[in-house]
């Protein structure tokens, strides 16, 4: 028996979610907002706290500050039964932090990556990560770090975990074809439409999805709002989306990650993966900070009853 259902490893900083702000101000200027807010930050922090929402036993795998936000976070994460023994401390670095600005319109960030800097795939203690019966990683960095990437997904598979990595925005622009390689290791590949273009080069989704399903035997693309489509092992299958009203999209990806996930660890199809996934994403972006909205399992199965009719793939 595992002692986890999932080990998450990646970034977990504060988010301060400034809402109502119309403008950036001018030197020596002060504007006024309507409200801060201050929540749990990161992709794999607010997948980890989504996933264990719904119910899943999950460990943290990550840095903190020795401070004020780095001890908050800790609390939030036991708030909601999630292991923090494998999170490390930094001597040195305070916990990363990202202002969010604008998050109704088109959000802008100023972001200090502090003791995420410190998470180094290459030191990564494996026999720890391998306490959970699945793995869920983040942090590739193309080129920067492919070869250590490559080293540490396949010595978790040597342990006999099943891994999903959400690959994210490269932000050096080169857009690495190694994650190709990366994909023939890794049990599930999430990334979203915009992250599929620029990897493939191929514009038309349907096309780009086929491509990909060469080199990994299960893949998903997020769509935003139209929903998401999967390929495993050459099926090609999909899911629409649902209508909601939208506060805040912060996360809704990661919280479609663990809703996916969450199908997928409990044994059900792609196609209530995709559901899964779908509603978590859907719900999430009705309140502001990206795991307040996601659902608990009564919430989903609510969600799911009050939709029926748009329950059903496209």
């Amino acid at each position: 028996m595992k002692k986890f259902d999932a080990v998450v490893i990646g970034d977990v900083n504060i988010d301060l979610v400034v809402v109502g702000c119309n403008q950036i101000p001018q030197p020596g200027q002060e504007i006024f907002v309507e409200n801060i807010r201050m929540h749990v930050g990161g992709g794999a922090a607010l997948f980890t706290i989504s996933l264990a929402k719904l119910g899943l036993h999950a460990a943290f795998n990550g840095v903190l500050g020795d401070d004020l936000y780095g001890h908050y976070i800790r609390e939030q994460f036991a708030r909601y039964g999630i292991d923090t023994s494998l999170i490390r401390t930094s001597p040195t670095s305070h916990t990363g932090i990202t202002i969010a600005i604008n998050p109704e319109l088109d959000r802008s960030f100023i972001t200090y990556a502090g003791s995420n800097s410190e998470l180094q795939v290459g030191d990564l203690d494996i026999a720890q990560v391998a306490l959970g019966r699945h793995a869920h990683v983040t942090g590739y960095r193309g080129r920067r770090n492919h070869d250590e990437f490559i080293a540490m997904v396949k010595k978790l598979k040597e342990t006999g975990v099943t891994v999903s990595c959400d690959v994210g925005w490269d932000d050096t622009g080169e857009w690495h074809s190694g994650v190709f390689e990366l994909m023939r290791y890794i049990d599930v590949f999430l990334m979203n439409e915009t992250e599929a273009f620029h990897y493939t080069g191929i514009e038309h989704i349907d096309d780009s999805l086929k491509y990909m399903g060469g080199f990994g035997r299960h893949v998903v693309i997020k769509l935003g709002p139209k929903g998401a489509i999967a390929m495993k092992d050459g099926l090609q299958l999909a899911h629409s989306g649902f209508v909601v009203d939208v506060v805040d999209t912060t996360g809704a990806g990661d919280s479609f990650n663990a809703g996916y996930l969450y199908g997928y660890l409990t044994g059900q199809s792609v196609e209530s993966c995709l559901l899964y996934g779908n509603v978590c994403g859907a719900m999430s972006v009705g309140s502001y900070g990206g795991s307040t909205g996601t659902p608990d399992r009564e919430g989903l199965a609510a969600f799911i009853r009050q939709n029926e009719d748009s329950c059903r793939a496209f």
